[in-house]
């Protein structure tokens, strides 16, 4: 039976994205959105019990055995793997996401340029939303690092785990995994907007606490990156808002309406040959009229805002889709599936 970091080397070898291991399946990469199995051996209990033990400290090991999950990071030389353990109907198993070693620009992963400016904003709240996979930590990398080469700063991340590293350039990086450093998101958040910090990175905002933790940093002059899993700017603010209990649901409002500064949701597009994939994204940006939406729960008007104010920087979903295919890299099957006015493509 093969060794762990057998697998991972195939999934480096074919540019794979990420490794999933269940027990009673065969092993399987990730390659361009596509699934694909990489042995003919079905995994037994006693196989991946020994893959998923050999690279986890005891401790952790003794801890997914109790509570049925396990998230944390792992080395394979210089390469990186985001780890998820869990249980499962039929028994244990893993996926393992490649955390890119390099650290991609902004220009080279076509983000639009205008993130940029978030770099000179002193306060307010910013999401990278989207499915599972799309690209949000990349992104969220990327301007970090950008923020890194060009300004002094003092910038704290707080994720689960951590995944990609960012060495002092220009600002003081402080990175905080839950789990080893913090018992979770809201408590690392808690005592970091306590530490003298210009921007926080939170891995993912999860729950009620972290939600509104987040939303009183930004409010206190801390700029905070985070991430949802939602679809379009519109779902990003009625999600946050829902996330509250109604007698709560106004003051929220009105701090959303005060502290968003941008909602960036993306997508990663298989190409019409299958053989890499292209990001599209949706943008909203801080206007003249986005606090007034929020407020008022009239967030049915964000799409027709970010289409009056694409001189900005701003971009619909759809348009994006649209653009890719017109310029021959995506299907129209395929930016049908993911647009919100599906009429458009057909």
């Amino acid at each position: 039976m093969a060794e762990i970091d057998d697998f991972f080397e195939t999934l480096i070898k074919k540019n794979g994205s990420d490794l999933h291991v269940e027990e009673g399946q065969r092993p399987k990469i990730r390659v361009n959105g596509q699934l694909t199995e990489i042995s003919d051996q079905v995994l037994t209990r006693q196989n991946i019990f020994s893959l998923l033990s050999s690279i986890v400290p005891k401790e952790r090991w003794r801890h997914f055995q109790a509570q049925g999950d396990l998230d944390f990071a792992y080395a394979l030389g210089q390469i990186r793997f985001r780890c998820n353990y869990y249980h499962h109907f039929f028994g244990l198993g893993a996926v393992f996401r490649l955390i890119p070693s390099k650290i991609l620009s902004i220009e080279e992963l076509g983000i639009p340029s205008c993130v940029k400016n978030f770099a000179h904003w002193r306060s307010g709240l910013v999401l990278v939303t989207g499915p599972t996979g799309s690209g949000k930590s990349t992104t969220l990398a990327a301007i970090i690092d950008y923020i890194n080469t060009n300004f002094t700063y003092k910038i704290i991340t707080i994720e689960d785990p951590v995944e990609f590293m960012h060495y002092r350039k220009k600002s003081l990086i402080c990175h905080r995994e839950v789990g080893e450093d913090t018992i979770s998101f809201a408590s690392g958040l808690r005592s970091t907007i306590k530490s003298d910090v210009n921007i926080i990175l939170v891995g993912e905002m999860r729950d009620l606490e972290t939600m509104e933790l987040a939303l009183r940093a930004s409010e206190m002059g801390i700029l905070v990156l985070s991430t949802l899993h939602t679809s379009s700017a519109t779902k990003t603010v009625d999600r946050i808002i829902d996330t509250f209990p109604s007698n709560r649901k106004n003051q929220i409002r009105t701090i959303l309406a005060n502290n968003l500064k941008a909602v960036i949701t993306q997508d990663l597009i298989p190409s019409i040959d299958l053989t890499r994939r292209y990001a599209a994204f949706e943008v909203l940006l801080r206007s003249q009229a986005l606090g007034k939406i929020i407020y008022t729960g009239e967030t049915f008007r964000l799409n027709s805002e970010i289409q009056t104010n694409r001189s900005s920087g701003m971009v619909l979903m759809d348009d994006s889709l649209m653009k890719l295919f017109e310029e021959g890299k995506i299907s129209k099957e395929e930016a049908h599936l993911r647009s919100t006015e599906r009429s458009k493509f057909d």
